[in-house]
């Protein structure tokens, strides 16, 4: 049975680390979806970018990345699961597995999007938390018209998660495993 788990949290709160200790862990059982994979691809593409450069945690993305928030939003718009639906679609149609990590859950509306096209008995929703203090020693700024934006901002009232992680401590391998059978995936 197919199970998705939507990681959330602010920049530079572990996301994609945790996503890919998860996934490291669950082996060739999990797969991590990115919903940014699409929106950097189709801006790469309509700008005529590198895209391994978006795709990458460096400054080439950051000097894009308030365009591609404004951009995203339009598109977002006028269809609320647009960028779900590809990134989805992409990653079912390469590698059917049992487990979907998507580790860049950002909106109410893609936590709606899964939870109406799979099922709330599918979805599980996850929330990394880290202080400021900890972004900032990983290479956080707050940067005014990213920081304080629906795509980083949104998701602060939400009081659905099914699980709300710190992550401030580097997680050890039974740390790992305590949260797979939080989140029911051993």
């Amino acid at each position: 049975m197919l199970k998705i788990v939507l990681i959330s949290g602010k920049r530079k709160c572990g996301k994609d680390y945790i996503s890919e200790r998860l996934q490291k862990r669950l082996s060739d059982r999990a797969q991590i979806v990115r919903i940014s994979e699409p929106i950097k691809s189709e801006w790469a593409q309509k700008l005529q970018l590198d895209l391994s450069a978006l795709l990458s945690d460096g400054p080439y993305k950051e000097q894009y990345r308030r365009d591609m928030i404004v951009w995203s939003d339009e598109v977002r718009s006028r269809d609320y699961g647009y960028f779900c639906r590809v990134a989805m679609e992409q990653a079912l149609a390469h590698r059917p597995t049992p487990y979907i990590l998507v580790s860049d859950v950002r909106r109410k509306n893609d936590i709606r999007w899964f939870q109406e096209t799979y099922g709330l008995e599918k979805v599980q929703t996850v929330r990394l938390t880290s202080s400021p203090e900890t972004r900032f020693a990983r290479g956080w700024t707050f940067t005014e018209g990213i920081d304080d934006v629906p795509s980083e901002c949104d998701l602060d009232d939400f009081v659905g998660f099914d699980l709300v992680v710190a992550n401030d401590d580097e997680l050890s391998h039974e740390s790992i495993d305590e949260l797979l059978e939080k989140m029911q995936l051993k």
